[in-house]
């Protein structure tokens, strides 16, 4: 029989106390440890890094990244010197009592609570950490349900938020308040009848999913959602700047329509808005889809330095690009290294590169553009097509296709610099008079043995050059100019001599009557130059028709959408950092790349905007689908789980509820294949969604502004939606989809377009009556009602619209022409289907809230009822202010409707979402 030692028994039972001991301090240990992320890193970046970080280095010592943070410092020593506060520069520093030697310098010193962190964060070791949204996604562990209540995970992770600050979720909302909550949320618009009465007759889970599921097949369903992204893509029907001019691009907003309507995968979304002309012989539709960084505003003001704009225009691709689809602020680092992220001026450049590539300049035309052919002419480019395919390689067949299509490659002639004898013609085109010069730089004629000329003649007989590397170089292409009958812009073709190669090309021009410059017909003398195209010269044979066809394509007169198109790589652009982001003022050279300290760009990705947009939708990327998990979350509840949508850096909000934030991003990309209605159904699925609007005091007291969810928030609706209601709910919307922008009921003088005097030219037939997301968009002068309810002029992409309450709201809804007109027209129609007072204003009051009227509503809208007819019928001029000048229309009785119907409009209930 073995027997312990009474010795090693005590000691035994000693080790096992000690044991115990540490596992019952254990939590408290780790409780106890530093976190740099949110910790650390908010101290430093307050009190700090504005010195020591990416726009300033004092003492030669920064704190943005964690290889400058423990370099040795040019004084020999180390400002932090891991597991040893006591040997480290940094706290010595922050605890020293002369003001010339303490940090931060000549400001107030860090508490002692920072300070303790600080140090006991680097007796720990200085670890480092990453801030939390540049970590990959991982997938989360749910938690278990508490509280006793929840339909789905979303409800696990709220449920333990509220349990942790000791609230309980409200009752769930009844099925008239749900039913016209959801219909908001995923159409915009009140619920169809024939969707809310089967489900108000029998409320239960599964009916509510069946509404659901009804209202995301309805085709509204686009035009909402694609409200939402249109600010993001900072649409609209003018270029901007001063001449503001119109642009044609209303069919990208129908194509962003379509695609919510689809469901189309996120990834696939974000790829074709990137790069749809970049994938794999890219469909019409893809490559209008990259109208989405078209929308960048031109300056079309003559004077203007155009590649000034052109840059302009790449910087804000850049920044969008950053805040749209990565909710992060980067524009900064266009001047200076980030100064709290981990972003460098180095890679701000480097990123640029990925969209400096791109043929379009600052034209007036907008080149390129997509075509969009008839019928007639699309039977004609597929005849061609089908010609050109037996004749020509497969490459060259989609060159010539393309170039037929887009003006894909053109070389507009505003490129052209060095200019002798002539001019940029109002900054837009080239104008070239007797004995004049312009170099047109980077050509590439690999293979290339033609150019086609888009030109303007004012005399014929003048003689059109084109020289090789010099103004008295080799002569590669001449030609005799013509004027071609009473067209103004007409087209030239000249063959080129062989060259290989890229080359600054030099265009003379050079007429035989030699006119002195006091000589009334010498500005006669000229031509006027829009592009060049320089290409392999097709063999059009004799027989058939396809060189007409060619031309008559080229020619024919088509409306056009901007697009973007690659240059070629032999003329590829050169990237530098811009000084202090001047753009005229250039260091180190650059290549595309991405910052390393969110995801690697992916090793078979091509170094281009597609490849950018494979990194961006790779399951390694951080931002994705963080962000439009954050937007969708925005939409239905008003406030993103982080609120500041356009930053979650280290300098925006905390997320309040990051599990669950993380929970639906990893969702969306490995379980809900980046579908957007599946995740938007999950979320509404949620008893989370579902809850009444109450306010309890104890709600008041705990979480004032309902951060936690412990009901569902009482939230304004956009500008479009108190529109698009107040048309639909007094039947006055017209149902079309797609089309080109309508002018609804605007005030006279809003508009004051220079150079070309556009007028506001209100539409009519029905048309004045659609969707808010169909109104002409000017950037200089957006539609004043959505500017009352805070909307945007969008020059730049704007994440999320600060919803403000002042008087002038209501005064748009009280007076506004087209909330008087659709007031007018749904208060006569309810006269005619109801003979009694009371009956109308039930029926008005329940068919634009979609609530049941109570007995004290009722009574106050009698009361306004009966002191407008007594008004009305006293005092017919009021009836006039009111109703305008069709007013002797409308009986006292109707105009006292009119009145009533107006009000209801402006109600609390019918402009928020509750």
């Amino acid at each position: 029989m073995n027997v312990i030692p009474a010795t090693y028994r005590i000691i035994g039972g000693v080790g096992l106390l000690v044991v115990a001991i540490i596992a019952w301090q254990l939590p408290k240990l780790r409780a106890e440890r530093i976190d740099f992320s949110t910790q650390v890193k908010p101290i430093l970046n307050e009190k700090c890094i504005g010195c020591h970080g990416g726009v300033r280095k004092q003492g030669g010592f920064s704190l943005l990244f964690e290889k400058e943070a423990f370099a040795k410092l040019p004084s020999g020593k180390r400002a932090i010197i891991k597991g040893k506060p006591h040997k480290s520069e940094m706290i010595r520093r922050l605890t020293l009592d002369d003001p010339e030697q303490r940090m931060p310098y000549q400001e107030p010193p860090l508490t002692k609570n920072e300070i303790t962190i600080l140090t006991k964060w680097i007796r720990q070791g200085a670890k480092w950490g990453e801030h939390w949204a540049y970590q990959s996604i991982k997938k989360p562990k749910v938690p278990k349900k508490v509280l006793n209540w929840g339909y789905n995970e979303i409800d696990n992770y709220v449920a333990a938020n509220l349990k942790e600050i000791g609230l309980v979720p409200s009752t769930l909302a009844s099925p008239e308040v749900l039913s016209r909550r959801a219909a908001l949320d995923i159409i915009g618009l009140p619920v169809p009848e024939r969707l809310r009465q089967p489900f108000l007759k029998n409320p239960t889970f599964e009916n509510y999913g069946i509404l659901i599921d009804s209202l995301l097949a309805l085709p509204q369903y686009g035009e909402k959602w694609a409200t939402m992204w249109l600010d993001l893509a900072r649409y609209a029907d003018t270029k901007g700047y001063e001449r503001d001019g119109e642009r044609n691009i209303w069919r990208y907003r129908d194509w962003l329509i379509k695609a919510f309507n689809a469901d189309m995968p996120y990834n696939q979304f974000i790829t074709e808005q990137l790069a749809g002309d970049l994938l794999p012989n890219p469909t019409d539709d893809q490559l209008l889809a990259t109208a989405f960084h078209r929308n960048t505003m031109t300056n079309d003001e003559g004077g203007t330095k155009n590649e000034e704009f052109r840059v302009a225009a790449i910087i804000d691709r850049v920044n969008t690009t950053w805040e749209t689809l990565m909710g992060t602020s980067f524009a900064c680092a266009q001047c200076h290294s980030h100064p709290y992220d981990p972003f460098t001026q180095k890679n701000y450049y480097q990123f640029y590169d990925f969209l400096n590539q791109t043929t379009d300049e600052d034209t007036y035309e907008d080149y390129p553009t997509l075509r969009h052919f008839k019928p007639v002419q699309v039977r004609q480019l597929d005849t061609l097509t089908q010609w050109l395919g037996q004749q020509i390689g497969e490459e060259e067949r989609k060159e010539v296709i393309n170039f037929i299509k887009t003006r894909g490659r053109v070389k507009p002639s505003l490129v052209c610099d060095e200019l002798v004898n002539g001019t940029l013609n109002d900054t837009k085109w080239v104008l070239l008079r007797n004995n004049s010069a312009a170099r047109m730089p980077n050509v590439s004629l690999n293979g290339k043995n033609q150019v086609l000329i888009h030109q303007r003649v004012y005399k014929t007989g003048g003689v059109l050059s084109i020289r090789l590397d010099s103004i008295d170089g080799k002569i590669i292409a001449s030609d005799t100019l013509i004027i071609k009958g009473d067209v103004a812009w007409q087209y030239g073709e000249m063959d080129i001599s062989p060259t290989t190669g890229v080359h600054d090309l030099y265009l003379t021009y050079r007429h035989p009557d030699q006119l002195s410059e006091d000589h009334p017909e010498y500005n006669d003398r000229h031509v006027v130059f829009d592009w060049f195209y320089f290409t392999k010269k097709i063999n059009w044979h004799t027989e058939g028709r396809t060189e007409e066809i060619f031309w008559e394509l080229v020619d024919a007169p088509t409306q056009a959408t901007p697009i973007m198109t690659e240059r070629e790589l032999a003329e590829k652009r050169a990237t530098h950092i811009f000084d202090r982001g001047n753009w005229r003022v250039t260091t180190e050279k650059v290549t595309a790349n991405v910052p390393q300290s969110l995801s690697p760009f992916p090793a078979d990705a091509p170094p281009n905007r597609l490849g950018l947009a494979q990194w961006m939708t790779s399951p390694d990327h951080p931002l994705t689908s963080r962000t439009i998990v954050n937007r969708i979350w925005e939409q239905l509840f008003g406030t993103g789980i982080v609120e500041t949508l356009e930053d979650m850096g280290t300098q925006g909000a905390e997320p309040i509820n990051q599990p669950l934030l993380d929970y639906l991003s990893y969702s969306i990309q490995h379980d809900y294949n980046w579908s957007l209605k599946t995740l938007l159904k999950n979320i509404m699925l949620s008893e989370t969604y579902r809850q009444s609007s109450y306010t309890s005091p104890d709600h008041l007291e705990k979480d004032p502004l309902n951060k936690y969810l412990a009901r569902m928030p009482r939230v304004r609706l956009s500008a479009e939606q108190i529109r698009d209601q107040a048309l639909a709910a007094t039947d006055m919307l017209h149902p079309q989809l797609y089309g080109e922008p309508v002018m609804p009921y605007q005030p006279e003088g809003i508009w004051r377009s220079p150079y070309n005097g556009a007028k506001w030219m209100q539409s009519q037939g029905g048309q004045q009556y659609r969707r808010t997301i169909y109104t002409y968009w000017k950037r200089t002068s957006p539609y004043p009602f959505t500017l009352t309810f805070d909307g945007v002029g969008r020059e730049v992409c704007v994440s999320r619209r600060i919803r403000t309450n002042t008087p002038l709201q209501a005064l748009a809804t009280l007076n506004d022409l087209g909330v008087l007109e659709v007031s007018k027209q749904f208060a006569a129609n309810i006269s005619q289907q109801y003979d009694v007072p009371k009956q109308q204003i039930t029926f008005a009051y329940q068919k634009i809230t979609q609530r049941t009227i109570t007995d004290e509503k009722a009574m106050a809208l009698a009361v306004l009822y009966e002191a407008a007819f007594e008004k009305y019928s006293q005092e017919p001029i009021l009836k006039k202010e009111l109703l305008g000048e069709d007013f002797e229309a409308f009986t006292p009785e109707v105009a006292a409707l009119v009145l009533v119907v107006n009000s209801i409009l402006n109600l609390d209930e019918v402009i928020m979402k509750s």
